[in-house]
Parts: C-alpha cells; sequence; structure tokens
C-alpha cells in the first residue's frame, strides 16, 4: 500500500484518496497531487531591495535596529556575515559581532 503525503493544512497523517483528489478526514481539505508536488517548493527569502538571500550570504543593515532586553542597537551598515535562512517570523539566524546570536527580519538587510 503507499504511503500518502499528510494534509498540507493540518499535518493529519489520515488521508485518503476520492478519485483524483486526495482528502483530510479530519479538517475536510481536498487537493490534487499535482498541488502536493507543486506545494514542496522551497521558500524564498528577498532582502530589503529585493534580491533573494542564499545560506551563507553576507548582508548589511539598512537601520539602526533596537535588541531587546538591552540598551544596546545594531547599527545601520552593520555587516552581517555568513547567516542561515530559516521559515518563521525572523527569517534570518545569524551571530552579530558583540551581540551574539540573532534573528533579523529580512526587510532590514540588503546583501553586500
Amino acid at each position: 500500500m503507499n504511503e500518502l503525503a499528510p494534509c498540507p493544512i493540518c499535518k493529519s497523517p489520515y488521508t485518503y484518496e476520492l478519485d483524483s483528489l486526495l482528502v483530510c478526514p479530519e479538517c475536510g481539505h481536498e487537493w490534487t497531487a499535482a498541488e502536493e508536488q507543486a506545494g514542496d517548493a522551497t521558500f524564498v527569502v528577498k532582502d530589503s531591495n529585493g534580491n533573494a538571500l542564499a545560506d551563507g550570504d553576507t548582508v548589511v543593515t539598512i537601520k539602526n535596529l533596537p535588541v531587546k532586553g538591552t540598551s544596546k542597537t545594531i547599527k545601520a551598515g552593520t555587516k552581517v556575515k555568513n547567516i542561515k535562512l530559516v521559515d518563521s517570523d525572523h527569517n534570518i539566524d545569524c551571530r552579530i559581532e558583540g551581540f551574539g546570536a540573532m534573528a533579523l527580519k529580512s526587510e532590514f538587510v540588503k546583501k553586500a
């Protein structure tokens, strides 16, 4: 028996086939296998200028960014090397000298 992919909405493993559709019995979502394959595309993170970013890129901050929990700010023009892209609200994980590990939003950086 073939393993069917879980529901893309609720992640239920109990999906089943109904004619040419895949159906989730828990949330009622229906989709085709072609939609499932198209949905597997990787996410794209773009900087403030619309340039696509990749893991390992170097970026520069475009404005002063306050750091929660401290009175310090990351100054505009700070170079951040070797970024890692993640699929979350703050989509760049990095390490900034003098601050340590940080999570930045891509809208506040530009590709160097």
